[in-house]
């Protein structure tokens, strides 16, 4: 974690505001690539995970835009009604999940609300380097739309709003959009878990798993239901088997012995905690690993997801 300086907050749009961080010590930060995020720590000592949204080759500052949510747990809120301009929070460095996939030719961008924040940075991306895509971003009015005068102004012919659809047009305007695409182009989305189910919907119906990306804000809890079982696992370095029982997560049972492994979210988002899986069939309950990656189960996010097999060995 680093100290960094809020050098300005914008509101961007109804209960969306920005915040544009430097390093305390006057030091560039580092690089990143689109798709990127970092933790941050608010007043409250609450660590949440904000996606970058500045332009990825500025090293001068980053931007991230956090969204008031009802329900928060001191986190957005905190960052909403305790900051000012020249406070200083603590920062971790970029970690990315969410990445531009280096051998597509052309990029659709579907956003909702808040998570137009990841693929502002893709479109940062993409038009400095003249590569085919288009930004969709959908939201309930223009009030809620962040950054939708730089959108307008920066990206302008690369950019569509879609205002006030309901949900049951979504899928027609979904369809609609996408076809404005070859069919070799991938399309990445970020937004509420049911905007973003709908656009995997749509997509797949003319694309394979790995044409589509996806980021979660939060944890989906269908993803994380079901029986819990207990299981074993082994430490490939040393082939010590640890008891992993039905109330306690992998990643307790690994550092309780032992094994150095961060966290954050403990929500399955952020993918800290995941771990190199060697043998055996994970029972993926994560939010953060594509689906390409789960189909090959070789990788395990420690803190919510369990086994299907009685044992797995893992890179440890």
């Amino acid at each position: 974690m680093m100290k960094v300086r809020i050098e300005r907050i914008v509101d961007e749009a109804l209960d969306i505001r920005s915040f544009r961080l430097v390093r305390s010590d006057g030091q560039p930060l580092d690089s990143y690539e689109p798709g990127a995020h970092v933790d941050l720590t608010g007043p409250t000592g609450v660590t949440r995970q904000y996606s970058l949204c500045s332009p990825p080759q500025d090293r001068r500052a980053y931007l991230v835009a956090v969204k008031k949510e009802a329900q928060s747990r001191g986190g957005s809120l905190a960052l909403h009604e305790q900051v000012e301009e020249g406070m200083e929070l603590e920062m971790g460095a970029p970690r990315n999940l969410f990445r531009l996939d280096p051998t597509a030719t052309e990029h659709v961008l579907f956003a909702a609300g808040i998570g137009v924040t990841p693929l502002l940075s893709m479109a940062y991306r993409l038009a400095e380097s003249g590569q085919p895509y288009r930004l969709h971003y959908f939201a309930r009015s223009p009030e809620y739309a962040a950054f939708s005068k730089l959108l307008a102004d920066t990206f302008a012919d690369r950019v569509q709003f879609h205002y006030g659809v309901e949900p049951g047009d979504m899928d027609a305007a979904l369809t609609e959009s996408l076809s404005q695409a070859g069919s070799a182009a991938h399309v990445y989305t970020c937004g509420p878990a049911p905007f973003m189910n709908k656009v995997v919907e749509v997509a797949a119906r003319s694309r394979s798993d790995d044409f589509i990306h996806l980021e979660h804000f939060q944890a989906d809890p269908a993803t994380n239901a079901g029986p819990v079982g207990a299981f074993e696992v082994e430490l490939a370095s040393s082939g010590v088997v640890l008891h992993v029982p039905a109330d306690a997560s992998l990643v307790d049972v690994l550092q309780a012995h032992g094994c150095d492994i961060d966290t954050e979210c403990r929500e399955g988002i952020c993918g800290t905690c995941i771990v190199e899986v060697l043998d055996g069939l994970p029972e993926h309950r994560d939010n953060c690993l594509s689906n390409k990656e789960k189909a090959g189960n070789k990788q395990i996010c420690a803190c919510v997801s369990r086994a299907l097999s009685a044992r797995l060995v893992l890179d440890l």
